[in-house]
C-alpha cells in the first residue's frame, strides 16, 4: 500500500511539472509499476508540423491496433486485415518521414499517440468477447479521419511535399475504409 501511494504520489509530482495532465496517461490503478505512457496534445492540422504529427500519430494507432488485433481478434478476416494495417502504414510512416525530409522547413516526425488514440487503444484492450465488433468500428472511424485530414491537406497543403504524400496516401486509406466496412 506504501508503495501504491509513493507512485501515486510520485505520478502526481511529474504530471504537475510537466504542466499538463494530458501529457501523460494515467498509470494503471491495478498495476503498482506503471509508468504514464507519454501522450501529445491533440496537434493543430492546419499547420505542416500538426499534419505530420496528425499522420505519424495515426500510422503509431494503427500499427498498435493491429498488434493487438492480431492477439485478441477471433476472425481471420479481423487478423488479415490487421496484417495490413502494420505493413500499409509502417510503408506509411516511412514515407511521411522521406515527405518530411524532402520539405525541410524545420518539419520533424516524431510519432506519439494523442489522448483520444491512446483512450482508443484502452477501449480495445479492455474489449474482451466484443475486440472484432469494437475494432472494426474504430477502424472505420480512423480511416474516415485520416481520409479527411489527407483530402484537406492535398487540396489546401502549403508544403508540396506533404501535398504529393497526402494525395497518394488518400488512394490507400480509402481502400482501407473500404475494407474496413466489411469488418465484423
Amino acid at each position: 500500500m506504501k508503495i501504491r501511494l509513493t507512485l501515486a504520489a510520485a505520478a502526481a509530482l511529474t504530471l504537475a511539472a510537466c504542466g499538463s495532465q494530458e501529457e501523460a496517461a494515467a498509470p494503471a490503478a491495478d498495476d503498482p509499476s506503471a509508468v504514464p505512457t507519454p501522450v501529445a496534445q491533440t496537434p493543430d492540422t492546419s499547420t505542416p508540423q500538426g499534419f505530420v504529427d496528425t499522420m505519424a500519430a495515426s500510422d503509431m494507432y494503427e500499427v498498435e491496433a493491429a498488434k493487438l488485433a492480431q492477439e485478441m481478434g477471433t476472425s481471420a478476416k479481423v487478423k488479415d486485415f490487421a496484417e495490413m494495417m502494420i505493413k500499409d502504414h509502417t510503408a506509411s510512416s516511412d514515407k511521411l518521414g522521406v515527405a518530411v525530409a524532402a520539405a525541410g522547413n524545420g518539419l520533424a516526425v516524431a510519432p506519439e499517440l494523442t489522448p483520444s488514440l491512446q483512450q482508443n487503444l484502452d477501449a480495445l484492450k479492455a474489449a474482451g468477447d466484443r475486440f472484432d465488433q469494437v475494432y472494426a468500428q474504430q477502424q472505420v472511424a480512423a480511416h474516415q479521419d485520416a481520409l479527411a485530414l489527407l483530402k484537406r491537406q492535398a487540396e489546401t497543403g502549403t508544403v508540396e511535399q506533404l501535398k504529393t504524400f497526402a494525395k497518394e496516401t488518400a488512394a490507400v486509406v480509402q481502400g482501407h475504409l473500404d475494407h474496413a466496412r466489411e469488418l465484423p
